[in-house]
């Protein structure tokens, strides 16, 4: 079986909070990896380890990173222009959310299948909605839809303090898993993201990742005062992007933005 070294170095990734480890091929080439099975046994170490290709996990090489730049590039040419969303975006890996096999479709500027009806989302929408939300490090941000937990992975670049809620029980799952692998920590739930997560409320950001038929005044009601929702609401064909301002206890301001095509918010305050 084919052999990495792997030498623990005391760089310490603060946005993604997880240690980085130089990968040593035998070829003399490296890359950057994060190998969290391995993370407790050499948490404090710098001394070389040798272990197999199979323990190998989430690996994040130069290309991955220069195919990052490149979307980046996309994204910011298609306007968005806040360089907190867009250095958010350069730091995810959205290939960590793709099967090995679909390595170039993760860097395109395109929404793909996941599962279960379901697809994740396109880096230019993600980093609309993103941007919209004007996302401050000390907000409590809720996430409506985690699905691949892309969008969640984004939101935890701007501020440690996001919930996330999933109606799929097998992308719920999948996306807990998945935040586990990349060390993230989100608080994540399994329910019915139509009704909000009335019990953690209030939120200075909402931000709904599916398209609604109405904008739910459950959720309205779990802002604070100055907060904001980010929401596309029209048909099962297309919906226009709003931001909705409570800026007083009944008083509320909708700004209305682009049209999109989201996949249909399921639950008792969208379609059922």
């Amino acid at each position: 079986m084919l052999q990495y070294y792997v030498k623990a170095t005391q760089t310490q990734s603060y946005i993604l909070k997880r240690k980085t480890y130089l990968i040593i091929l035998s070829n003399g080439g490296a890359v950057n990896a994060y190998c969290l099975k391995f993370a407790k046994r050499i948490w404090c170490s710098v001394e070389e380890r040798c272990i197999t290709l199979k323990s190998l996990m989430l690996i994040d090489s130069y290309r991955h990173k220069g195919m990052r730049k490149s979307l980046v590039r996309v994204v910011q040419e298609k306007g968005i222009k806040d360089q907190k969303v867009l250095a958010a975006l350069e730091q995810v890996p959205r290939h960590f959310f793709f099967e090995k096999a679909f390595l170039e479709q993760a860097y395109q500027d395109k929404a793909f299948p996941i599962g279960e009806g379901q697809t994740i989302s396109q880096p230019y929408t993600v980093a609309y909605q993103t941007e919209l939300l004007q996302v401050q490090p000390s907000d409590k941000v809720l996430e409506i839809g985690t699905g691949s937990g892309y969008q969640c992975s984004i939101l935890l670049q701007l501020t440690p303090q996001v919930y996330t809620i999933e109606y799929n029980e097998v992308l719920f799952h999948k996306a807990r898993k998945q935040f586990q692998m990349m060390g993230l920590s989100p608080f994540t739930f399994l329910g019915d993201g139509s009704e909000g997560l009335p019990a953690h409320a209030p939120y200075h950001k909402i931000l709904v990742t599916a398209g609604a038929p109405i904008i739910p005044k459950t959720l309205l009601r779990q802002l604070t005062i100055g907060g904001k929702l980010v929401i596309p609401v029209g048909d099962t064909g297309l919906q226009k992007m709003l931001r909705i301002t409570r800026v007083a206890e009944e008083e509320f301001t909708k700004e209305e933005f682009d049209n999109f095509k989201f996949v249909p918010l399921l639950g008792n305050q969208g379609w059922k």
